[in-house]
């Protein structure tokens, strides 16, 4: 698995919020945030999208735990009342390109934490971040984005 060190910029985002056990209501927030998108003509290749677990669901309640679907939007965009609107503070990030699925999900995380280690870093104390842009949507890929600092 390739593993890039990356710097993300401060993203204006438009979100959807989804409250629940995460999983299949995530990917649905997903879509109601694409079809929200598309309808809006913001849904292009250039379009970066963004799926944001806001809680860890071993110290959170599943009823508790919050999942934000985002786009990133421009300032100028003018936004309406149909979705938040919010800022998402750049940093540091290990990023990893994979396929969507929860198997390459759990392969990416046994590679990355010892590659932290190894590489002089640590988890920062921000969001985990999936990644998506138009041509990976249609590829079913995403790119897992971890917040990390110097040990």
């Amino acid at each position: 698995m390739n593993i890039n060190i990356e710097t993300l910029p401060d993203y204006r985002i438009a979100y959807v919020r989804q409250v629940g056990p995460y999983g299949l209501a995530n990917a649905q927030a997903m879509e109601k945030l694409k079809q929200w998108a598309k309808g809006k003509n913001l849904l292009n290749e250039s379009a970066i999208l963004l799926g944001i677990p806001q809680d860890n669901p071993e110290t959170t309640l599943p009823e508790n735990c919050r999942y934000d679907a985002c786009i990133v939007i421009s300032n100028e965009y003018r936004l309406d009342d149909s979705f938040r609107e919010s800022e998402l503070a750049g940093g540091k990030y290990a990023v990893c390109q994979i396929k969507h699925t929860a198997e390459d999900v759990q392969k990416a995380w046994n590679e990355i934490l010892p590659y932290l280690q190894r590489s002089g870093y640590q988890m920062d104390n921000k969001p985990i971040l999936e990644r998506y842009t138009g041509k990976m949507i249609s590829n079913d890929l995403c790119e897992l984005c971890v917040p990390i600092k110097p040990v």
